[in-house]
């Protein structure tokens, strides 16, 4: 639950670089809102192999 609770904080924080880049056309806001999903990415797909091996283990 722990990887879950920071995969939301991430989406969070990455919520105020979206907004600079799509309102205000910020292209630093861009890159640091790309960085932040791809370790969104990374994060999910942990989760899920988490969750797989749970599900299989019983």
């Amino acid at each position: 639950m722990e990887k879950f609770a920071t995969l939301k904080e991430l989406i969070a924080s990455a919520e105020k670089d979206a907004q600079a880049f799509y309102e205000k056309g910020n292209k630093a806001a861009g890159t640091r809102l790309r960085n932040a999903l791809q370790k969104t990415k990374a994060l999910a797909q942990e989760i899920r192999n988490e969750v797989t091996a749970k599900k299989n283990a019983k």
